[in-house]
């Protein structure tokens, strides 16, 4: 009998978690490479690399974010903060004995790949490089790690101080000073909900609309409506029924001062807040159009206003950055890799992805079934169609994402509800092909 791969999961955040887990559970020889000192990646405040702030909860509720390997306590509150989050993770490694396959401290530098197929996976370790050759590789670093900024800059000159969410810890950050907050997504919203309360002004600069759900509607986590919709009903129609009862039970975005968004609700990423309504209805939190250009410490907007500003937090997203692969594996970049079911590279047998993507709900759930496929491929459960039609599959899923989601990003954006349930297809469709000799 032919032994198992070995493979190397790159990253020990939620997604190499889960990829080491699923591994371990298909008796799949593993080694997994963490950059910090410990697991659970942008989850824990204060490593490297992390984005949390102190005031970070989540922004789906406990029951649509828990793996279905580890519950999380039932006593926690709906919404947990980042200490109970990153504990969770540390708990899953510890309950399963994912440590003993997770090197701390190690980061990848290199990843090539032979003429035969396999791949050597160079790290930097504390007691200098290690190198590994193995049949197959995981990449699971996450994509909330290297910052991106407004490009092309802004015209004009700065003289306040700049700062990108990345680098946000706590409201005293914010205390005494005339902050800007640009940007529209969660992260955006809870910095200037806290600048609300910290800072002597505070204005959010959003230069498109969104839509902001509350993180309750109806007595329940608004986040379990539209799953109960999303098994039975298709997107367009959960669209319609969705907004209208947002709009019914909160009002449109401009009722509160906001850009109205030229998409449809689940057309994005969805912008989870409690506060930030509020805040605007009392004056706390101050709307303004897209920057236009910047003077000195004022700050010219779209529909000709300026203000002066002590301090600007750009929320402006992440660059995707896969940096140990070789470019030519990443096409026009990761975050336009046609990957099959968002997961396996159909040009380079033996790669794939966990978490490279951008779901309308939680991540866990989604990287513990991407971890699943993937370890029941290694392990010969489930076998992967060939190269054709996998790009038929991928061509097909891009144009349908970009059909809905437009340019931001098609290449990675899912549907939870519906790509949750693709996933358990592929994966009964694979152990089919792999009885039929496929």
């Amino acid at each position: 009998m032919q032994a198992p791969p070995r493979v190397a999961v790159i990253g020990a955040g939620a997604a190499g978690l889960a990829a080491v887990k699923a591994l371990r559970d298909a008796a799949v020889p593993t080694v997994c490479f963490e950059t910090t000192d410990q697991v659970g990646g942008l989850w824990v405040y204060g490593a490297p690399d992390s984005p949390a702030y102190r005031t970070l909860h989540l922004n789906t509720s406990r029951g649509r974010t828990q793996f279905a390997d580890h519950p999380m306590p039932t006593d926690w509150p709906d919404y947990p903060d980042h200490r109970r989050v990153a504990g969770y993770l540390a708990d899953y490694a510890d309950r399963f004995g994912l440590g003993e396959d997770i090197r701390l401290r190690h980061t990848v530098e290199q990843v090539t790949r032979d003429s035969a197929g396999t791949w050597t996976v160079t790290a930097r370790g504390p007691d200098g490089p290690v190198e590994v050759t193995v049949d197959a590789v995981v990449v699971a670093n996450g994509h909330n790690r290297v910052p991106r900024l407004p490009d092309p800059a802004y015209p004009g000159t700065c003289t306040a101080e700049q700062i990108h969410s990345h680098d946000y810890r706590g409201p005293e950050q914010l205390a005494g000073r005339r902050v800007l907050v640009v940007g529209g997504g969660n992260s955006a919203m809870d910095i200037a909900v806290d600048a609300s309360y910290a800072a002597t002004r505070t204005l959010l600069s959003l230069r498109r609309g969104v839509w902001v759900v509350p993180k309750y509607l109806l007595g329940r986590p608004s986040d379990t409506l539209n799953g109960a919709l999303a098994r039975r009903l298709p997107w367009r129609l959960r669209q319609r029924i969705s907004q209208t009862m947002l709009t019914a039970t909160v009002g449109s975005p401009a009722r509160y001062g906001l850009p109205a968004p030229t998409h449809g609700f689940l057309q994005d990423h969805p912008t989870l807040s409690d506060g930030l309504l509020s805040r605007l209805t009392h004056g706390d939190v101050e709307a303004r159009p897209g920057v236009a250009a910047l003077d000195g410490d004022r700050v010219e907007f779209t529909d000709g206003r300026s203000d002066s500003v002590d301090l600007i937090v750009w929320c402006t997203g992440y660059r995707v950055d896969v940096p140990f692969l070789d470019p030519a594996l990443l096409g026009g970049g990761a975050d336009t890799l046609p990957l099959y079911r968002h997961v396996f590279h159909p040009d380079a047998p033996g790669l794939s992805f966990v978490g490279l993507m951008q779901s309308t709900g939680s991540a866990f759930p989604l990287v513990e079934a991407q971890a699943k496929l993937i370890a029941a491929n290694l392990a010969g459960r489930y076998a992967l169609p060939d190269e054709d039609r996998q790009r038929a599959v991928c061509r097909a899923e891009l144009r349908a994402a970009t059909a809905r989601w437009g340019q931001r990003r098609p290449a990675m954006r899912v549907d939870f509800d519906v790509y949750l349930a693709e996933l358990t297809r592929e994966l009964a469709a694979g152990t089919r092909r792999v009885g039929a000799g496929q």
